[in-house]
């Protein structure tokens, strides 16, 4: 070698850097990732919530159906049930009566299943002393709306427009 040129020592690295403490930047991640799982959390088990209590709104209002001895107080029964299931929706609509009552039953649904259709026994088919048509279609009709009303699904349930 000639002895102008320097010498070079090899280079020193330095230690590689521990695990622990993590970056900042793996705080604010954890942090985002810690939230988001405590909010989806949340939102399932109220789902779950929610879930539970129709179903068992529903097995009560066929329980009542069950109770019910012939077919007026059967409709008087689903009748009673919408009611309940309306004033939760809305309180005004437990001082609806007849076109109207039916009107809000309908909610946005264009083909009026209420008014003119099968639901319009709901008004006095519950005062009836017997109803001679098969009541059916009503009840079945009556408790889609039930389970519509009280699962709180504005498109099915209307929004309380009447």
């Amino acid at each position: 070698m000639k002895p102008d040129v320097p010498v070079l020592h090899p280079i020193h690295l330095p230690p590689t850097p521990g695990w622990w403490p993590p970056a900042p930047g793996w705080w604010m991640l954890a942090a985002v990732v810690l939230a988001v799982l405590t909010w989806a959390a949340l939102r399932w088990l109220r789902a779950r919530r929610h879930a539970q209590r129709l179903a068992a709104a529903l097995h009560a209002f066929d329980a009542a159906q069950g109770d019910a001895v012939d077919a007026p107080a059967r409709l008087a029964v689903a009748s009673a049930w919408l009611r309940r299931a309306a004033r939760m929706r809305d309180p005004a609509a437990a001082t609806l009566a007849g076109s109207a009552w039916l009107a809000f039953l309908d909610g946005d649904d264009p083909r009026r299943p209420f008014s003119q259709g099968a639901g319009a026994l709901l008004v006095d088919g519950g005062f009836r002393r017997r109803i001679d048509a098969d009541i059916a279609p009503t009840l079945a009709l009556a408790r889609a709306r039930f389970q519509a009303l009280f699962a709180g699904d504005e498109a099915a349930a209307g929004g309380g427009d009447a």
